[in-house]
């Protein structure tokens, strides 16, 4: 799965929460998005670290920015949905 694709199913999950159909998010589902995300960060830091030319180098820290958010908004969602539904893995 994509960067991309993680967070639109993200957003998707965001969107059910709101209009109150929180029951129908998995843990599990949410879950596997934030491992998705977590796999983008650490090869993102990897490839910030091998690269020499400055310019890159910050636009790899605006994405590695920006995937810090998405994991961040991953594990509130999954704290606020771990209450309203049983775990599963």
């Amino acid at each position: 799965m994509k960067y991309s694709e993680s967070v639109e199913k993200l957003e998707k999950y965001f969107d059910r929460l709101h209009k109150g159909k929180a029951e129908k998010i998995k843990s599990g589902h949410v879950k596997k998005v934030i491992k998705k995300l977590k796999l983008k960060r650490d090869l993102l830091i990897e490839e910030q670290a091998e690269t020499k030319k400055e310019t890159t180098k910050e636009r790899l820290g605006q994405k590695l920015l920006t995937v810090a958010d998405q994991i961040e908004r991953a594990e509130w969602l999954l704290g606020e949905i771990g209450a309203a539904t049983p775990d599963e893995d």
